[in-house]
């Protein structure tokens, strides 16, 4: 009954990087055992060693690596070739990456059936379209004929695994496939995944988000540095943790219950306190319109910000609110309605008319690597929004990256040099660097692990209460929102749909789209 064997397991790169360090587990049949853990943890790596793809730089190493009762150990390309999809299938984080962007989705899914010998040529197409249909895909004739960048992120990711499970194995390894997908297409995701169990499918999922591991694996073991720290029963291991870094990750799961209180410790000690001012209102947008043709991405949008305040705007991918954060930060013109700045009209007129205030509206955007310059240092990033010169400049500089956590010591690297973690820490320090009255945060931990999330998230709410900055917080994650908002907007194809003080519109929603989108949520807490 077991599928996957593997003992004394070690990944080594060059350097040498000890990514995999010794690491034992087993998976049977018709389970779904998890890997959770942070960045660099070694989860991945384990994932992709299982099939063969380590890397060309990669020295592999252990006493017993089996699949399926195959010692894969030495085993070569074609050896390889004939495991992967026929054994095993794997599902990786991004869709638009791993799928082909010359070839059609059918054409993908058809070069599994067409290398493992399944079906003539004509018998493959109506296989195709089968297991489309069978993925969820609407229209799977038709969107076979489609390329990955014609379908939204959910569907690249149900084609994605429509070509894991082409030839039918039995193993399904699954690399963060909801990390980067909204709530709702994440729950859809979520349910196809465990109908393949209901059907005897194994699972293999690797994921940093414990509320999604929660929700369907039976077994998970907890990675950190390249060894298991921590593995169980999900349950066992959820409600009642034995490691300290086990608890530390689940401490770090923003959710109604942690509000008002310090992700990064384990002893949930309480964020200073700050205050709100409402008749101090710092952003006003009114009546707010804005279309890309026909379709109109936001229609009658308007809202408050008070200073000191967190405002909290959630939807799914193509709901309007990212359009909202930048109208709001004047980058484009809405086609009718207004933004105010403070008492001063933001919106409309040239640039140059807006320059002079720019100081106090800042951005903190999801991917601070691209859209830093990559040939500036740390120093000129954090510098350039300032209005000093000479020594004062860089006393300033070193000032603010002290108080994200950095210092002296990272002036002079550049953005490819540091962690994710330490990047969006250089783009908070930026933000905050002119002192200004808003700042638009644009999903700004959406792309980090959870306890790199939660440093984020604690030392915002920290210069939040010493300055009084307001903050207008975009992101799909609910749980985040949750915890960090005052009030919440709900957006659904450009309008808002419900709004109020995030605790009565996150218990006690009104809106059936609201109502949706909360019961897609994983939660950890019924895990526990």
């Amino acid at each position: 009954m077991t599928l996957v064997e593997v003992e004394n397991l070690r990944v080594t790169f060059p350097g040498p990087v000890h990514a995999v360090r010794g690491i034992s587990f087993t998976v049977e049949r018709g389970e779904c055992v998890a890997i959770v853990g942070e960045s660099g943890s070694g989860k991945s790596v384990t994932a992709r060693t299982l099939v063969g793809l380590a890397g060309a730089t990669a020295t592999v190493e252990a006493d017993t690596l089996r699949l399926d009762g195959r010692d894969t150990i030495g085993f070569g390309d074609r050896e390889w070739r004939r495991l992967r999809g026929r054994v095993a299938g794997l599902v990786l984080q991004d869709a638009l990456v791993s799928l082909d962007p010359l070839n059609t989705v059918g054409q993908e899914i058809g070069e599994v059936l067409r290398v493992h010998a399944i079906g003539t040529a004509g018998e493959r197409t109506g296989r195709v379209t089968a297991l489309l249909d069978a993925v969820g895909v609407p229209d799977p004739a038709e969107r076979a004929k489609q390329y990955p960048h014609q379908l939204s992120g959910g569907l690249r990711q149900r084609a994605l695994i429509a070509s894991a499970i082409a030839a039918d194995p039995p193993l399904l390894i699954a690399d963060e496939p909801t990390t980067a997908l909204d709530v709702t297409v994440q729950a859809q995701l979520l349910r196809l995944l465990a109908e393949r169990k209901a059907a005897g499918s194994t699972l293999l999922l690797v994921s940093h988000d414990l509320a999604v591991v929660s929700s369907i694996a039976d077994r998970v073991l907890v990675m950190h540095d390249g060894v298991i720290v921590e593995q169980g029963p999900t349950a066992d291991v959820l409600a009642d943790p034995q490691h300290e870094y086990t608890k530390l990750l689940l401490a770090a799961v923003p959710t109604a219950a942690s509000k008002g209180l310090r992700l990064s410790s384990a002893e949930r000690v309480p964020l200073p306190q700050r205050t709100v001012a409402p008749d101090d209102v710092v952003l006003r947008a009114e009546g707010l319109q804005h279309h890309y043709g026909a379709r109109h991405v936001v229609d009658d949008v308007g809202f408050t910000l008070a200073r000191g305040e967190t405002l909290g705007i959630v939807g799914e991918s193509g709901s309007g609110k990212t359009t909202v954060a930048r109208i709001a930060l004047g980058l484009i013109e809405p086609a009718a309605g207004a933004v105010h700045l403070g008492g001063t009209r933001w919106s409309g007129g040239p640039e140059r008319r807006r320059r002079p205030l720019r100081r106090r509206i800042q951005v903190i955007a999801q991917d601070p690597l691209s859209s830093f310059d990559p040939r500036y240092t740390v120093e000129k990033l954090v510098a350039e929004p300032l209005d000093l010169r000479g020594a004062a400049r860089r006393d300033r500089v070193v000032e603010l990256l002290e108080r994200v956590g950095l210092g002296p010591a990272h002036l002079g690297r550049h953005p490819r040099e540091l962690s994710g973690g330490q990047r969006q820490r250089v783009a908070i320090a930026r933000a905050v660097g002119p002192r200004p009255d808003v700042i638009v945060c644009d999903e700004p931990v959406s792309a980090l692990d959870v306890s790199i999330q939660a440093q984020v998230l604690d030392l915002l709410a920290d210069l939040q209460a010493a300055d009084g900055t307001a903050l207008l917080f975009i992101s799909h994650d609910l749980g985040v929102v949750h915890h960090l908002a005052d009030r919440v907007l709900v957006m659904h194809d450009g309008r808002i749909v419900e709004q109020g003080p995030v605790e009565d519109v996150f218990t006690r929603p009104t809106d059936d789209y609201t109502k949706a989108l909360l019961a897609a949520v994983p939660r950890l807490e019924a895990a526990r």
